[in-house]
């Protein structure tokens, strides 16, 4: 049995993340076509003058622009995502990277002192095999065949601890982008309370003698 076999894996949390998307996606769809294709459309007769159009327009447009926005930026997150050892040292994983490296202990127990180090050891096995593989001196190939087998087995024994963390690092990126659309959530809802705002006033004050 692994070390890591036995905590809940963080791919588990990404469904409900993902659900919430849905959920989200299903209420701004609901609320964008009974703003666009419901009662406030009849009013648009009632608008006379240029600057009621104009108005009226931009309303509509604005409350368009508000649940689009909202709409793309949560469908992105239910985008598939591949996540590497290389997406460790990007911005959007360097707070979980630091959360980490406070505490290797905590994650790793005694297979490593902080996540480049968890990384090192591929690196490591890579260098040995490719001088293993070109060296041609047989006490060298014998003496890199030695080492080469003592990185595959540190490979071997840190690998369950990079597949979790890899299953992290993609569980932090659909977090990130769930916070993302929840921000855009709330700008596409103040603009689409602007539109309708705008489009009333423009069609209300139309229909005024």
């Amino acid at each position: 049995m692994t070390p890591v076999a036995d905590p809940p894996s963080p791919l588990d949390a990404i469904a409900d993340m993902r659900a919430t998307a849905k959920w989200l996606l299903g209420a701004l769809g609901a609320v964008g076509a009974a703003l666009v294709g419901g009662s406030p459309l009849v009013g648009i007769g009632r608008v006379h003058g240029i600057a009621d159009a104009l108005l009226a327009g931009g309303g509509l447009l604005a409350v368009l622009v508000g649940v689009g926005t909202a709409i793309w930026q949560t469908s992105r997150v239910l985008e598939p995502t591949v996540v590497t050892v290389a997406d460790l040292s990007g911005k959007r994983l360097r707070k979980l990277v630091a959360r980490i490296d406070a505490a290797p202990e905590e994650y790793f127990g005694t297979a490593a002192t902080s996540v480049a180090n968890l990384l090192a050891h591929r690196g490591v096995a890579a260098r040995l095999h490719r001088a293993h593989e070109a060296e041609e001196d047989v006490r060298r190939k014998r003496a890199l065949a030695h080492n080469l087998s003592r990185a595959r087995t540190n490979v071997e024994r840190t690998d369950p601890y990079v597949k979790w963390l890899l299953a992290l690092a993609h569980a932090e990126q659909v977090r990130f982008a769930l916070r993302r659309a929840r921000r855009w959530t709330v700008f596409g809802g103040v603009l689409l309370v602007a539109g309708v705002v705008a489009f009333l006033v423009a069609t209300g004050g139309a229909a005024k003698p």
